[in-house]
């Protein structure tokens, strides 16, 4: 498919319908998209290519939108294969095309290309280097560890529009949800680039500073007029780690049931105190992707796991885990475990969750003996009172 984004810039994305694990561990039902442009001018400049499942039609979509003509640059953004597996095959076709890329994917490009001849087509740019092509001219700006260390994005100044590469992406196809852009880019921004907030504000620092209409970015819809504005209110949001719906997390790992039924009681708790919102994970069952999606979106969790060979059931230390190394922080998180003879979860769970910058651990920690009873019933009462403080 090609499509005509605004006076000469042609989307020749593709969409993956059968690519239902994103990065070998992502769920992405609806498939997935890898988004790509041709600026057409006087010259002519590819802007990133395609994944590798996908390069046959995206090679087909590019000859039609060229109509004959030979591209001059081919912009690469970011180096990662989902973007970026077409590059040897496209210098093949066009041996005329230089290669336009930050320093630091250069010296990255022979770890993906064994084609030795890449590197003398290469045109280096840094920070506020221009490239004219005629009518549009692109300004790039390096966004280095958005999410990787030789990312940039280009922002073309007649069509007012930034590349953002994969800032402001999205899982699911082109047209997928595309008016309720936020699910979908929430749960792909906390899992993708959820680690990198200092440099995405960084990079929305440096995008302040422009004038952008539309931002094209290599998942997911064009973004523009309201959604864009809305896009920009959140990624502000999202890269401080700042709290944007007010509410409670509660996340449970439950082996016979006895703490999911627990889970349930505690959510009848809080909304009936009045909680606003209150979001519910069965991390033993549902995607892992949504309950690390949830755990950024609110500013309170509650922790409810069994215990499990003297720590705490796997699917909570895996969620824990993960958690971690997306710098979850600035959240306060209660905590309740079970265990019939010798529980164990809390005090696994309660370090995990304080080697984590500013997270506060609520007491009480409530501790179930298998079924739950009236007064556990009571102390979750008072655990529902102590997070919703």
């Amino acid at each position: 498919m090609t499509k005509e984004i605004c006076k000469d810039v042609i989307y020749i994305g593709v969409d993956d319908p059968a690519q239902l694990l994103f990065e070998s561990q992502y769920h992405t039902p609806d498939g997935m998209c890898y988004n790509s442009y041709v600026i057409r001018d006087e010259k002519i400049a590819v802007m990133d290519t395609s994944d590798s499942r996908t390069l046959e039609p995206w090679k087909r979509n590019l000859a039609e939108a060229l109509d004959g003509r030979h591209p001059d640059y081919l912009i690469v953004h970011h180096l990662e294969p989902d973007h970026a597996s077409g590059i040897a095959q496209v210098c093949a076709l066009y041996p005329g095309m230089q290669i336009v890329c930050s320093a630091k994917a250069k010296q990255m490009m022979s770890q993906y290309f064994d084609d030795s001849t890449l590197e003398a087509r290469i045109l280096t740019v840094k920070e506020g280097d221009t490239l004219a092509l005629g009518y549009h001219t692109l300004h790039f700006v390096m966004a280095p560890m958005v999410h990787w260390p030789e990312v940039m994005v280009s922002y073309d100044s007649a069509a007012c529009a930034l590349f953002s590469a994969d800032g402001f992406g999205k899982f699911g196809t082109y047209g997928a949800d595309a008016d309720d852009w936020a699910c979908e880019a929430r749960r792909y921004y906390f899992n993708i680039c959820g680690k990198y907030g200092t440099p995405v504000s960084t990079l929305l620092k440096k995008a302040s500073a422009l004038d952008i209409e539309r931002i094209l970015p290599l998942h997911g819809p064009v973004l523009e007029g309201a959604q864009l504005a809305e896009a920009l209110r959140l990624y502000t949001i999202w890269s401080a780690y700042d709290v944007e719906t007010e509410g409670v997390f509660v996340a449970h790992a439950s082996i016979h049931g006895n703490t999911a039924a627990a889970a349930e009681k505690l959510v009848e708790i809080l909304k009936a105190k009045g909680c606003p919102k209150v979001a519910v994970n069965d991390l033993c069952r549902d995607d892992l992707g949504e309950a690390i999606e949830d755990a950024f979106r609110y500013g309170r969790m509650v922790c409810m796991a069994s215990s499990y060979d003297a720590g705490v059931f796997p699917p909570m230390y895996d969620f824990l885990h993960h958690l971690d190394i997306k710098a979850y922080q600035r959240r306060r998180v209660a905590l309740v475990e079970n265990g019939s003879w010798a529980p164990s979860a809390a005090k696994t769970m309660r370090p995990m969750l304080e080697g984590m910058k500013q997270v506060e651990v609520v007491e009480p920690v409530v501790t179930l003996r298998g079924r739950m009873t009236e007064a556990d019933v009571t102390r979750l009462e008072a655990l529902a009172d102590a997070i919703l403080a």
